[in-house]
């Protein structure tokens, strides 16, 4: 049976090409689109179909947006989503092209809403269309091939690059350059792409969904450092009027230096949320230190600490328990679990 995938691109390194000098910038016609056209019949306006070079694949793609990932934000991230709820009904399977530099955040916005179980899959480049080793269309084809794949629907949204499929809550990108960069820390990937099948190691959990209509908030990300607040007090020029929570990047497990986790104090005591995650590649922030500033400490002044996000993504889930209209125990049981 011919499964039908529907393909929104949104820019992006995958979309675009390097000059002579090596400057790489946006292109006007996206290169994607030409995998498995027609050259003699194109047409671009605004859905195209396309024959797929995989066999059992009907591809419709749109130009959804034309946005190095740099400019993606969270109303284009809800804007997508919308797009989804409207098309899913006519489609097996989404396959989303996408900047890597928020490649990973858009992925996890998908995954806290309300999307249908089909599989919905993001991929991208680390090299553009024309570079020598140019990884796009491998990475796009793949991204194909898993969005058809019946065992892809019940594990919340994907990110597939360099033959591996990560889940959307877990992954992060680890190397500037590297076509190797997209790794998933503690867990590993979902499961590889072989050459003629593929192979799932796991399930991934069960989480809360929303069914947004609007994004809004402001939720700065502050990253904690040795001797943090003795001369500088970064913390204490946010104004708490201005910022509707904070996420801080604590050190370790989850520690500050004190006179830090005091300018925070002051900041809950006002109202504002506190969110914490560690600065630490590998493992789980989690109160463990009972001296001043520690996580212990932290945690009974009311910092909140979410498992096995990063900053970003934890940014991410704050902003939308807060135009969820999430608040008190609700808003702390939603961040923490």
């Amino acid at each position: 049976m011919t499964k039908k995938i529907l393909v929104l691109h949104t820019g992006g390194t995958i979309s675009m090409s390097a000059d002579n000098d090596g400057k790489v910038s946006q292109n006007d016609d996206n290169p994607m689109n030409h995998v498995g056209l027609d050259l003699d019949n194109l047409e671009l306006n605004p859905m195209t179909q396309v024959t797929s070079p995989i066999e059992g694949i009907a591809v419709t793609s749109e130009d959804f947006f034309n946005l190095p990932s740099p400019q993606m934000t969270p109303r284009h991230m809800l804007a997508l989503y919308q797009k989804i709820k409207e098309e899913a009904h006519n489609y097996d399977g989404i396959v989303i092209t996408h900047g890597t530099d928020t490649l990973e955040e858009t992925a996890y916005f998908l995954d806290t809403m309300a999307v249908p179980e089909i599989p919905i899959v993001l991929t991208g480049a680390m090299r553009s269309s024309n570079e020598l080793g140019s990884d796009g269309v491998y990475n796009y084809l793949s991204a194909l091939r898993v969005a058809s794949d019946d065992k892809a629907a019940d594990k919340g949204i994907l990110v597939v690059m360099n033959d591996e499929i990560h889940a959307a809550k877990y992954v992060t990108k680890t190397h500037t350059t590297n076509v190797a960069t997209f790794h998933t820390p503690t867990h590993g990937p979902l499961g590889i792409i072989m050459k003629h099948d593929i192979l799932w190691f796991k399930t991934a959990e069960p989480w809360v969904r929303f069914d947004l209509e609007q994004i809004t908030g402001t939720v700065p990300i502050i990253k904690a450092y040795a001797g943090m607040g003795i001369g500088d007090g970064i913390i204490s020029l946010l104004d708490p009027e201005k910022i509707d929570g904070v996420v801080i990047e604590a050190l370790g497990a989850g520690n500050l230096p004190p006179l830090a986790a005091g300018e925070i104090t002051k900041l809950m005591d006002k109202g504002v949320p506190v969110v914490l995650v560690s600065r630490c590649f590998n493992g789980i922030a989690e109160p463990v230190y009972a001296y001043e500033g520690g996580g212990v400490k932290l945690q009974e002044a009311g910092v909140m600490f979410v498992k096995e996000l990063n900053a970003p993504k934890a940014r991410l889930k704050l902003l939308i328990a807060l135009s969820a209209g999430l608040e008190g125990q609700e808003l702390k049981d939603y961040i923490e679990g």
